[in-house]
């Protein structure tokens, strides 16, 4: 199915190729290895995205994902052992990798729906090492990331738009209709560098967020400097920090469904206190929100905190996947925390020296989760400086910059 126009499709590609480029804190050099993963799906763009690699001269390991069936036979059929297996070779792999580009196009989004939970749990507890690995590679300058979305019927269906619709929300959010994209993202770029500096230069203490739906907290934590639009993420527009989990409080409300590990979830409401999630609800889907988030210890803890300002995003429908739902723009913008594991790369010093006791000193949320969730309503967020002035960052959808 051609979603994308041509000249389209070799934008995408191009977009995505500059977001690997810019993701990476220390220049790439020639041969380095970088892998292209997948969604059979997608296999239009994906090819384009490998040829555009291949003639920067990198090494490109490509890898097709399972289909649905092959994913449910797998987590149906298979026993603890071997959801506990983690081949060597992908060890190997990443510990030698440099870049790294996923394009996500499902076939189904709910093919897992009936899948015990617990056997999920398990293979994310024993991949865990490999994120550990691609992290600290990342934290030395020699990884980088980023990742896009293709349309498909199945996404299309679930956000009830038609395949069309569905590709032209993609084609908006990601500038494809702009004479050149990647000009577009370095001007985004810089204007939210000027936003993320200016969050940095207030000094804060703690963050509160209220909105008809919640009034929520989170302590920013020592050594703290907000991230976004790295070039991870195509499309990205959410400014982030990573808060120490420990000053978590109030109660947190996503308005915005998701689907994740296939199954539906609405209205998720969170009640913290002293940084854990004390009582858990949701009108849909509450039994499997209440198991994700006992996966292991910090699953029920804060590990990412966000703000979308509306003037960059024109993303204005749900869109049944995370990556555009937590870069929402619409009227209102939107905030999401990720309950489960933090991003230690918005530490203002050196993170290539922090090791797992510093990280645990500094309120660094560790879990084999990372789940969004997602406000988008109206809302007022409001800083207290450690100076005690309180100071609104964030307001009508906008940042106060």
């Amino acid at each position: 199915m051609n979603v994308f126009s041509k000249t389209q499709l070799e934008k995408y590609a191009d977009t995505l190729v500059w977001g690997l480029m810019t993701a990476r804190t220390k220049p790439f050099k020639k041969y380095d290895n970088v892998l292209l993963r997948c969604d059979l799906e997608a296999r239009e763009l994906g090819e384009l995205v490998h040829r555009k690699l291949v003639q920067r001269r990198f090494n490109v390991v490509v890898n097709f994902l399972p289909s649905p069936a092959i994913e449910k036979d797998f987590y149906q059929f298979s026993d603890d052992r071997q959801r506990a297996f983690l081949s060597p070779w992908d060890k190997e792999m990443y510990n030698n990798l440099n870049g790294y580009v996923f394009i996500h196009a499902p076939a189904s989004l709910t093919h897992l729906k009936d899948i015990d939970t617990k056997r999920q749990s398990q293979v994310a507890i024993a991949r865990k090492p490999l994120f550990a690995i691609r992290n600290k590679r990342e934290e030395n300058g020699q990884f980088a990331w980023t990742l896009c979305t293709y349309p498909t019927p199945e996404l299309a269906k679930q956000a009830r738009l038609s395949v069309k619709e569905y590709a032209a929300q993609i084609a908006k959010a990601c500038y494809l209709n702009e004479p050149d994209p990647t000009r577009k993202w370095n001007q985004v770029y810089k204007q939210v560098t000027a936003i993320k500096k200016w969050l940095l230069g207030l000094n804060m203490d703690v963050i509160r967020t209220e909105s008809a739906s919640m009034d929520f907290e989170v302590t920013l934590g020592e050594k703290r400097r907000f991230l976004g639009i790295s070039g991870h993420n195509i499309p990205s527009f959410e400014i982030f920090t990573s808060p120490d989990w420990r000053g978590t409080r109030g109660t947190y409300y996503a308005n915005l469904p998701a689907f994740r590990g296939g199954n539906y979830v609405e209205k998720i409401r969170l009640e913290f206190k002293d940084g854990r999630a004390v009582k858990i609800a949701a009108a849909k889907g509450e039994d499997y929100v209440r198991k994700i988030m006992n996966t292991d210890k910090g699953a029920s803890q804060l590990g990412e905190y966000s703000l979308t300002d509306r003037r960059f995003s024109k993303i204005d429908r749900f869109m049944a996947d995370t990556l555009f739902d937590e870069n929402h723009g619409g009227k209102h913008g939107n905030c999401h925390v990720a309950i489960g594991n933090a991003y230690t790369d918005t530490y203002t010093g050196d993170v290539s020296k922090l090791n797992e006791a510093a990280k645990k000193r500094l309120g660094y949320n560790d879990s084999a989760v990372h789940w969004d969730l997602i406000n988008t309503e109206d809302k007022k967020v409001t800083a207290t400086l450690k100076n005690g002035k309180k100071v609104t960052i964030y307001e009508k959808g906008q940042f106060k910059y």
